[in-house]
């Protein structure tokens, strides 16, 4: 199978636009144009990942943490990244990271972590901004319903838990082409006037381009009329953390406990227990500090993620408890949903669990 195949299929998962600006996702060693024979997919690459990788017959792995995370001025072995990154190439063995992409999308990690904890109803606690445009176009009126199906068919006219969203309004449209045109409609250098359909939907906009596609796939006319819009609008299905809900409410000691067997961690660091019971649950994978204020203002009992410094315990201000399992512990069960998604779409390729762990920190 071609790696890019494989990039293909994770790319759908978790589109690398949706990465944070600081990020480094995506292929970070190898040729996307070339053959692999299995993939392994590990949290993080390391030297021992690359060796187990061998030892497993892949010559590609996926991890979530990219080993190039800062720009690399030189590779002699100096530390763990160059060498990682030198015996990657050395042994012609491909590194592909999905970081925060997939931290952002509303099926990635902390679904994960809201499925073994047991939430439901769970929404994004911090959703992004600034993702979404608008696209306004024209047609006539016999071609709307064929235009408005190519536009969704290519990704817009998602917003929430609902799908084919449109506006449409019907107007008259006008155009005269010059002598070297064909029109659709009418004669070159004769002035028309068309009964169209004006059509506006909400689309990603790393969606831009296939939409575009689409559009003029779908249209009738030599030339089409569009607009792109900017919105500020929120998209409420990608963005940092969840938030949800625990079947009822539970002692929140017993709640901690269940979460320190349930996230397979040796340690949970928190904050004083404010309340007899918990229901209402905010999760993080990775570091989720940032989330704090969310969290409060979403109302949430709990905050689970990992990193927390000192100080930043402080922010929880007596108003939620904030329960850190660590880094590794909170992101690991994310191999699984990775290794879900590959042998769901290619059931019979080599896609294999690491056999050794890369987790840094160790618990007397």
């Amino acid at each position: 199978m071609l790696a890019s195949d494989i990039i293909a299929c994770l790319e759908q998962l978790a589109p690398p636009p949706l990465q944070e600006s600081y990020d480094n996702s995506g292929l970070l060693v190898g040729n996307a144009q070339r053959q692999v024979k299995g993939v392994l997919v590990s949290l993080d690459c390391t030297e021992a990942v690359i060796n187990d990788a061998l030892r497993q017959g892949c010559d590609m792995v996926v991890c979530h943490h990219p080993i190039i995370f800062s720009g690399l001025k030189r590779l002699n072995g100096a530390n763990y990244v160059e060498r990682t990154v030198m015996k990657a190439i050395r042994e012609d063995v491909l590194i592909y990271a999905i970081h925060t992409n997939l931290d952002n999308v509303r099926h990635g990690v902390n679904t994960r972590i809201a499925e073994r904890i047991g939430l439901s109803d769970t929404k994004v606690l911090a959703p992004v901004r600034g993702q979404l445009r608008k696209l306004v176009t024209y047609a006539p009126i016999a071609h709307g319903e064929q235009v408005r199906w190519a536009l969704w068919q290519a990704g817009a006219g998602h917003i929430g838990h609902y799908d084919l969203c449109s506006f449409n309004v019907n107007g008259q449209g006008t155009f005269r082409g010059d002598g070297t045109t064909d029109p659709f409609i009418g004669r070159p250098n004769e002035m028309e006037t068309v009964e169209e359909v004006r059509i506006e939907v909400i689309f990603p906009k790393h969606l831009e381009s296939q939409l575009l596609r689409a559009l003029r796939a779908a249209h009738p006319c030599e030339e089409v009329a569009y607009d792109i819009l900017v919105t500020d609008n929120t998209w409420q299905d990608v963005g940092a953390g969840l938030v949800g809900q625990l079947p009822e409410a539970v002692d929140t000691l017993s709640f901690l406990s269940s979460l320190k067997e349930k996230m397979k961690t040796a340690c949970v660091r928190h904050t004083p227990l404010l309340k007899q019971k918990v229901q209402r649950i905010a999760v993080c994978g990775g570091a989720g500090s940032f989330l704090i204020k969310d969290a409060i203002r979403a109302g949430a009992d709990v905050l689970i993620t990992s990193d927390i410094k000192y100080h930043q315990f402080f922010d929880a201000d007596e108003r939620l408890v904030i329960a850190d399992i660590g880094h590794f512990e909170s992101e690991q069960f994310t191999i699984d949903l990775l290794v879900d998604h590959l042998k769901r779409q290619f059931p019979t390729f080599a896609t294999r669990f690491p056999e050794v762990t890369t987790n840094p920190i160790n618990y007397l």
